[in-house]
């Protein structure tokens, strides 16, 4: 009998030209869901909650996304708008379960905006959507004309100029930064270790400098596959507006989960609670 998709463990996948990588755990047979990390982190973001889930019986595919994998660092920064990055998510998933296959898709920070993308433009490869901290990007662009989410997204037009960034949120000045986004001591040598360190840092801005390029009125519309929004009310770089207002840009079953008392980093800091709402969701 051959061998399907999914009783092979998956380590890298392989679009566009780049290779990606991949940590793949949990029971072959289960369901799988594809975990996105956001910025700077990396796939080991979801150390925490990959093991919940594959307890509860569900396969996990965390990707080592581009921008941060050393085999997928293209230097330029089209070649990080958001379809190229939905792109990388149905080619995982073409590979762990088949050509026809779909997962779940879970992302966190610059990963839901990828994950928001993947439901939106391939909702026949995402069974359900599971994005954390961060809105749908229609739904985050206007909290920019009802809130102070322009405010709080000040780094965004920072990071827009050459080279400086590099230098500044590769010494302490990026530390003091994500200290005060609330990463933990942990997480910040991780930052070290993974992306700094790495090489990948460059190359991680790009998700940034590629905003401009990606207009999401047009390159995307609403989601048509069940949804959860998760947001954590110590987030002080996601306003409140855009993620109250998401569900207006989710045309299935919709469900909000705020977490009191936790930082921008949900995946980290609480992985129980988190892995909990996507279970619900992945569930139903």
């Amino acid at each position: 009998m051959a061998e399907s998709p999914s009783d092979r463990v998956v380590t890298t996948v392989a679009n566009d030209g780049l290779t990606l990588g991949v940590l793949d755990d949990g029971p072959r047979g289960g369901e799988p869901i594809v975990l996105l990390h956001g910025f700077p982190e990396r796939a080991t973001s979801w150390r925490h909650v990959a093991p919940l889930l594959n307890d509860a019986g569900y396969r996990t595919l965390a990707l080592d996304q581009r921008g941060y994998a050393a085999g997928a660092r293209p230097p330029r920064r089209r070649d990080y708008r958001l379809p190229l990055l939905a792109g990388d998510v149905v080619a995982l998933v073409e590979q762990a379960v088949g050509p026809d296959g779909h997962a779940h898709v879970v992302g966190h920070d610059w990963g839901a905006a990828a994950a928001w993308a993947t439901a939106a433009l391939h909702p026949d490869r995402v069974r359900s959507l599971t994005a954390v901290s961060v809105p749908h990007p229609r739904a985050f662009l206007t909290a920019g004309l009802h809130s102070r989410q322009l405010l709080r997204s000040w780094y965004m037009a920072f990071f827009q100029v050459p080279r400086l960034p590099e230098l500044l949120v590769g010494g302490d000045g990026g530390e003091r930064l994500l200290t005060s986004f609330g990463m933990t001591a942990d997480d910040l040598a991780r930052f070290r270790s993974e992306v700094v360190e790495d090489g990948a840092l460059p190359t991680a801005l790009n998700w940034y400098r590629a905003l401009p390029l990606t207009d999401p009125r047009t390159s995307f519309g609403n989601v048509e596959v069940p949804t959860t929004m998760v947001w954590s009310d110590r987030d002080t770089a996601i306003d409140r507006w855009g993620v109250e207002h998401c569900n207006e840009y989710v045309d299935a079953d919709f469900t909000f989960v705020e977490l009191a008392g936790v930082s921008h980093w949900i995946p980290t800091q609480a992985p129980e609670a988190l892995a909990e709402a996507i279970l619900e969701r992945v569930r139903g």
